[in-house]
């Protein structure tokens, strides 16, 4: 592949994925114009259109999608073999970024930044925390942090925790005041606090399990969060019941602010993992992070 072939293909993937020639250029350190003759001498090269372009957005035809597909995981591959060039320097570099919820990036990921950062001045991290099951190829991030059931099966997935699980809790002088819960399905009569993801607008079921008995419960209530913060704090003030990490909420269950019910219908499984996609080689710095996260049972 030429060089000037390596370029347009490199342009047309921006412009692609960002839909924007405003936002392409800007990226590549080009101005609009340079751009636009870029695009336009590959279709000329191609014959073949591969963008459509309106006045408020730009998308790619159906030649332009196909040639997208092929050249995507291709292009993330090189990018990834120049970024392992830094191996070669004194201190491996680089910008990692990383979607997680907010309970991991909290209690798993940052505790391990706050040992790991300091020893490698030239690696910079940047954490979106979220409750979405996020697409981390569609929105260009190197990893994602989710529990190990909820991780696609075409990724590479590393645990970072320990086995857990989630457990029904709520403020005592709610439960005293209502119905008693014996079984999942005695939910249906209380006030639960809903999750809803944002990815796909879908609430959270609740998922139970005795001996060889698995149960979702589908739970309603006047309140919905996306953010286990606000769930907890709804909880603790009275507003119903909550189904929450066993750690989060440990310390109000012990001080009594809360009371745990169901508790043999709470079993654990997979903990937290860090997920990327298969075809991907880790850069020098990546590949640090992943080892300085990676969960080992005998750890203390």
């Amino acid at each position: 592949m030429s060089g000037e072939n390596y370029n347009d293909l490199q342009a047309f993937l921006a412009v692609a994925r960002e839909g924007s020639f405003t936002r392409a250029a800007a990226q590549l350190g080009l101005s609009q114009s340079a751009l636009s003759h870029k695009i336009q001498g590959l279709e000329a090269r191609l014959g073949l259109r591969l963008l459509t372009r309106t006045t408020r957005s730009v998308s790619p035809t159906e030649a332009g999608e196909r040639l997208q597909q092929v050249l995507a995981p291709n292009f993330e591959n090189i990018d990834a073999a120049l970024a392992g060039l830094s191996e070669l320097r004194d201190k491996p570099s680089g910008t990692i970024r990383i979607t997680s919820s907010e309970h991991a990036a909290a209690t798993i990921l940052w505790p391990v930044l706050e040992r790991f950062l300091p020893s490698y001045p030239d690696i910079h991290v940047e954490v979106v925390s979220d409750s979405s099951l996020t697409d981390i190829a569609a929105e260009r991030f190197d990893a994602g942090i989710r529990l190990g059931e909820q991780v696609a099966l075409d990724m590479i997935a590393v645990p970072i925790g320990p086995p857990t699980r989630l457990v029904v809790v709520g403020k005592p002088a709610y439960l005293d005041a209502r119905p008693p819960i014996a079984t999942p399905r005695d939910l249906t009569r209380h006030d639960c606090i809903n999750l809803r993801f944002l990815t796909h607008g879908g609430l959270y079921a609740w998922e139970f399990e005795k001996g060889s008995h698995a149960l979702n419960v589908r739970v309603e209530g006047r309140l919905t969060f996306n953010s286990l913060e606000r769930i907890l704090a709804a909880s603790l003030a009275g507003f119903g019941l909550a189904y929450l990490p066993e750690d989060f909420v440990r310390p109000h269950i012990e001080a009594g602010r809360l009371r745990q019910v169901l508790d043999d219908w709470c079993p654990l499984f997979p903990g937290y993992h860090l997920y990327y996609p298969s075809r991907r080689q880790p850069s020098p710095a990546f590949a640090l992070l992943v080892d300085a996260l990676r969960y080992r049972s005998h750890d203390s």
